[in-house]
């Protein structure tokens, strides 16, 4: 049988390049991966300090299963130039940091012990894309994913694509594609079975003799089976088996019945019109980078998910970690991917590596019915007719089943694509230097493309840096920051022939000296680096069914004096309620419903409490002093949710949280906490700038400083596994809180 393990423990780390042929470095450091070559501190560093050459070593001794068998390495992405050596002779080179590599090691092991080498040059290689120009994101350097052992069959199972076919008839239909690796030549023979499976239930089998390299089975009328939806996201397997002379081996590819299609009508999931309303989303992480496991990755899907409300992620500008994309595929949540690049197009190899990234980006992703659309230009990237002709080519002839699309910036773009994907940051450009026009939230589709006929058309960046915001700045900004996202989300959902608008973006993220604000992060996000949502988070959320959740946030720090000139209005609240109750003090209560004359195709407008709300008796009956409000969201009547501001907040309470109470110790990954400084009232203390401390005992690591600060009433930190089991303890103090223990466990 196959066996696949984790080969993620006691590799050796150096500096610089290690002789292949050496023995282990003397001077290296024992790490697991996932691995940053090197974490940086949270802002203000030097990001040419990882681009530079180090090692990987690694022991494996030869064992009895490995004869008259493939033996290979896995590697799920390493960046960014990558060079693998076998007792010092060269194995693979591999010059994309985000798709996996496979280092064949058949032939080459002997007896005993052999030393894998793994050189990785983190320099901004101008001739592998993304480098050569500037980029607005970090490419840390590493093996930053998984690595795994693989033993196989001489012949074996290499690949699987699976296609649905009458997806939305009661009787439905697969293809699955086998195609049989057989690297050392060996004469085909044995016989493969498929068997399609829902849960342990198997659903149906086919078997046929092996006679060449790619079979393909065909099975119809499949009854009882249910759609890949975002609320019902139906999953099923096919496992494949081949069985030879050598042996048996098997592999298994999940996948999901669903249509996905963009017309000119909108996009369309299963025959219906679902308006996309997403986010974009860096795969990184404070101090880490990259380097970040299994459970940290789904946590992120989660986010965008459950806590955004939104329905499709955009991984830019990259392929992103398979873990991340599995739990997609698990939890509903659509995708838009994409080859690496931002802006600048390289020579002809540089061109042709890119092409090639299309292939191993789809070949990689081909089965994951959360994926929806390929991007098969370099994000906001100058037009190339061959090159991109090329890259659209290349996708429809390895996956047929999907549209293409390409993200610009640039209006009258050639159309080589089938969707039109546009970066419109129309919104805010009045304040550019020379603009002239009035700020609307986007511009005609057609005003974009030049085309004399609408298209197939998404939106796939808005807002972003024409309005950075951090999660402390001042509530008028924050204020105008909200309003912003949600003008672009009414004009995209009042708009049919706009398929949806993925926003820029979810999270803040670590970037270039040439972009951000100076300290080395883009305050772009919807949250902050720890995934701490600013008020802008909840436009997005507020647009779920208030049946999912009900949602209501106050864009407001309760202060008469924090706004210019003083006082809290316009106050936007942010809800699906049906209306709100404003309460000032005792005496003072107004219902307010949603501002549908601002926002008419909103799911959920906000309700905006101004001064055409109260009289001028009313007003003046505020006074000098300050006292407590409260926010009461109404449905159908009934008052359903509750959020109280206290008019002087005291430091009260110190809340400690973190998503998981285990952490997983056969694996490194890890378990985001979030530390809050709140108020009387359970509010963030939105200007409580101090640091705390952080003691970590048991088989756990704190990732960054041990003294954080609070940044904006708030910070975060994540812990990581170190393998081994047994409970681990956190503890949080602070001079101005009582302190905090978190109890949780490594298993």
């Amino acid at each position: 049988m196959r066996m696949t393990h984790l080969f993620n423990d006691n590799w050796i780390f150096s500096q610089g390049f290690e002789e292949a042929s050496k023995t282990v470095s003397a001077k290296g450091e024992t790490v697991r991966l996932p691995h940053n070559a090197l974490d940086l501190p949270f802002n203000y560093f030097d990001e040419t300090s990882y681009q530079r050459p180090f090692t990987y070593q690694k022991i494996l001794a030869f064992q009895p299963e490995f004869e008259g068998r493939e033996v290979s390495i896995v590697f799920d992405g390493a960046m960014a130039d990558a060079e693998v050596f076998l007792n010092g002779e060269a194995v693979i080179a591999h010059k994309d940091g985000y798709t996996p590599f496979e280092a064949r090691l058949t032939g080459r092991l002997k007896a005993g012990d052999n030393l894998i080498t793994v050189r990785i040059d983190g320099s901004e290689n101008p001739g592998i894309p993304p480098f050569g120009g500037r980029i607005d994101y970090l490419t840390y350097a590493g093996i930053y994913r998984d690595a795994w052992l693989k033993v196989t069959t001489p012949v074996s199972v290499g690949s699987i694509k699976v296609e649905t076919q009458d997806t939305l008839s009661d009787k439905k239909g697969v293809t699955v594609r086998v195609d049989l690796a057989n690297p050392a030549a060996v004469a085909l023979g044995g016989q493969l079975k498929v068997a399609l499976k829902d849960g342990d239930r198997v659903i149906a089998t086919q078997t046929a003799d092996v006679a060449d390299h790619r079979h393909t089975f065909t099975f119809a009328g499949l009854e009882g089976l249910s759609l890949w939806e975002p609320d019902h996201p139906a999953l099923y397997k096919a496992e494949v088996t081949l069985e030879s002379g050598a042996g048996s081996d098997s592999q298994t590819a999940t996948f999901g019945f669903r249509t996905a299609e963009f017309t000119v009508e909108g996009f369309k999931l299963n025959g219906k019109v679902l308006k996309i309303r997403g986010l974009n989303r860096h795969q990184a992480f404070p101090y880490t980078g990259y380097a970040m496991g299994k459970r940290a990755q789904e946590r992120d899907a989660e986010i965008v998910k459950n806590d955004l409300k939104c329905n499709l992620v955009r991984t830019s500008h990259y392929p992103q970690s398979p873990w991340f994309l599995d739990h997609c595929d698990r939890i509903g949540l659509l995708v838009f991917e994409e080859i690496p690049g931002w802006q600048h197009i390289g020579d002809k190899e540089w061109q042709a590596e890119s092409v090639r990234n299309v292939e191993r980006m789809i070949t990689r992703d081909w089965n994951h019915p959360s994926i929806i659309l390929w991007g098969v230009r370099i994000n906001e990237s100058q037009d190339n007719h061959d090159f991109y002709a090329e890259t659209n080519r290349v996708a429809r002839e390895t996956d047929a089943t999907r549209q293409t699309g390409g993200v610009r910036f640039i209006t009258e773009s050639e159309f080589l694509e089938d969707v039109y994907t546009m970066n419109d940051f129309y919104l805010g450009s009045e304040e550019m230097p020379g603009a002239n026009h009035a700020r609307t939230p986007l511009r005609d589709q057609q005003a974009c493309t030049g085309l004399p006929t609408k298209v197939p058309y998404m939106v796939t960046e808005f807002n972003g840096h024409m309005y950075p915001t951090k999660r402390h700045d001042q509530e008028a900004r924050q204020a105008e920051h909200v309003t912003r996202h949600l003008q672009v989300l009414n004009a995209m959902y009042g708009d049919p022939s706009i398929s949806g608008a993925i926003g820029w973006c979810a999270f803040d993220y670590n970037t270039h000296k040439d972009f951000g604000s100076g300290d080395r992060i883009c305050h772009h996000g919807v949250m902050d680096m720890f995934r701490e949502p600013k008020f802008a988070a909840y436009a997005y959320a507020s647009q779920c069914t208030p049946e999912e959740e009900i949602i209501l946030k106050p864009v407001t720090f309760w202060a008469r004096g924090e706004r210019n000139i003083g006082g809290i209005m316009p106050l936007i609240v942010l809800t699906n309620c049906d209306e709100v109750e404003f309460v000032y003090g005792s005496h003072l209560r107004k219902r307010v419903g949603p501002d549908r004359e601002s926002y008419p195709h909103l799911p959920h407008p906000p309700v905006v409490i101004d001064r055409r709300h109260f009289s001028a008796e009313e007003l003046g009956s505020w006074g000098m002093a300050w006292l407590d409000g409260e926010v009461i969201g109404y449905r159908n009547g009934e008052a359903v949710a509750r959020v109280k501001m206290s008019g002087g907040p005291l430091p009260t309470h110190l809340q400690v949280v973190a998503d998981d109470e285990t952490l997983p110790a056969a694996t490194k990954d890890q378990v985001r906490v979030i530390v809050r400084a709140l108020d009387q009232t359970g509010n963030l203390l939105p200007f409580l700038d101090e640091p705390v401390t952080v003691t970590v005992t048991g088989p756990a690591k704190l990732l960054g400083p041990s003294n954080p600060v609070l940044t904006g009433g708030a910070t975060g930190f994540w812990l990581e596994s170190t393998g081994e089991v047994g409970p681990v303890e956190v503890t949080v103090s602070s001079a101005r809180f009582e302190t905090r223990t978190l109890a949780l466990s490594a298993v």
